[in-house]
């Protein structure tokens, strides 16, 4: 439900950074917002914020999607030391704990979520749903907000029945899109490491992406931002042309029916109003 006393207040979204260098994303208006994942350093995250012109103390919340380093790494100290509290299922927060990397133990921080159960952090109405992936757990989110919703879903090893219920409720979609298979399959990766990410625990590919969106596509989805793109077996301009052409042939225009953008590794995107 949107504060009565700021009914017109637009909200913003935008990428710290995509990708295994890091992910991060912000959603929020000018009195507060939210961080998805914190795979970033804590300077790094507060430089970035300030980039975009939001202060890292307007932050009141932060939601985990797994306890993989590269989505975690700040979480124990902006829950524990700025006192930011840090959503998640339990058995993320387990992973959480576990990571020897982390050397801030959530504690009073921790908040515990379970996935389909709405839960509320001021305006924004926020359901956590089932992503496969081979972490300890891992989970998308939609968001509710102004009338507006919007879903993401990383490092999704499939499309299960789930993911694509909560990605077609989107206004506003952000959706991984991390290799393409033909730089997969010939590139420098040992043999393990390739099954791993196309085992439907891994990773989703620029078709598997394209083929989802050219065929689940409807009128009131406006934005798609493709994330954690592989910096050894993509490229964003490779990524967004498959996406693009693949909607094409549907009769879907990029720029005319729907905006399509990429989130670079390790780049601060720009802020999209919404």
């Amino acid at each position: 439900m949107q504060n009565e006393l700021f009914p017109s207040e637009r909200f913003s979204f935008f990428s710290l950074s995509s990708g295994s260098c890091g992910n991060c994303y912000f959603l929020g208006n000018s009195r507060y917002g939210i961080l998805i994942d914190a795979g970033l350093g804590p300077r790094v995250i507060k430089k970035r914020l300030a980039q975009n012109g939001v202060e890292l103390s307007s932050i009141m919340a932060i939601l985990i999607t797994h306890d993989h380093y590269d989505h975690i790494k700040s979480a124990g100290y902006l829950g524990e030391k700025l006192h930011i509290p840090v959503y998640a299922t339990r058995e993320v927060h387990r992973g959480i704990d576990a990571c020897p990397m982390i050397r801030n133990r959530l504690n009073g921080a921790a908040r515990y979520i379970e996935k389909g159960s709405p839960f509320q952090i001021e305006d924004l109405r926020i359901t956590a749903f089932d992503v496969p992936h081979d972490s300890n757990d891992n989970a998308g989110y939609l968001i509710e907000f102004a009338g507006q919703k919007l879903t993401l879903a990383t490092d999704v090893g499939m499309i299960t029945d789930e993911v694509a219920r909560y990605a077609g409720q989107a206004n506003h979609l952000v959706i991984e899109s991390n290799y393409d298979e033909e730089m997969l399959q010939n590139g420098r990766y040992p043999w393990y490491l390739k099954r791993r990410i196309t085992s439907g625990t891994g990773h989703l590919s620029n078709r598997q992406t394209a083929e989802f969106l050219a065929n689940s596509y409807h009128a009131e989805l406006r934005t798609i931002w493709l994330c954690h793109l592989s910096g050894d077996n993509n490229n964003p301009l490779l990524a967004y042309n498959t996406i693009k052409e693949h909607l094409l042939e549907k009769g879907i225009e990029v720029g005319q029916q729907v905006a399509l953008h990429v989130f670079e590794r390790n780049v601060l995107s720009d802020k999209t109003e919404l």
